[in-house]
């Protein structure tokens, strides 16, 4: 499965489209036939920390999380797939402002995917320039270290003869 991956395989003309977010592999399998767990739980899977799970849920980033008849918060397969996708958002680089816009537009619904794919791709566009500039960083890298093993070689030499 993708990031982004579309639910029905072929889409037929009047077929609505839902967006599934996930990344596999994960940290921690999730139990089979399981869908729902605790915060702790949910600290294991993703490696996030339970004040990021509530401070995610309290600025939006993260629609209403299911709750027991004791008030524990009790996170979906959907809830996990969530923050695999966001965990992505994160290592782009993008915005936490950026991010809640995008959360508030997927629960706005289909009518919102233009705006959707216009931020995904000015993210994408600021990805690529931070691959460059790394490509660039990596280049200056190696040819630095090439000198040195060259300096390093060309002296072993001086001091044998």
């Amino acid at each position: 499965m993708t990031v982004m991956q579309t639910t029905a395989g072929t889409i037929a003309p009047n077929a609505t489209r839902t967006d599934i977010c996930s990344a596999p592999p994960r940290r921690h399998p999730r139990p089979d036939g399981q869908d729902r767990y605790t915060i702790s739980e949910v600290v294991a899977f993703t490696g996030l920390t339970a004040h990021t799970l509530r401070w995610y849920e309290r600025i939006g980033l993260m629609s209403h999380i299911d709750r027991s008849h004791t008030g524990q918060r009790r996170y979906s397969n959907s809830d996990l797939d969530w923050l695999d996708f966001v965990g992505k958002l994160r290592m782009t680089g993008m915005p936490v402002a950026d991010m809640v816009r995008y959360a508030e537009l997927v629960r706005e619904g289909e009518n919102t995917y233009q705006d959707r794919r216009e931020l995904l791709e000015s993210t994408r566009r600021d990805v690529l320039t931070r691959i460059a500039e790394l490509q660039d960083t990596l280049a200056v890298l190696d040819r630095k270290i090439g000198f040195y093993g060259d300096a390093g070689r060309s002296r072993e030499g001086e001091s044998t003869r």
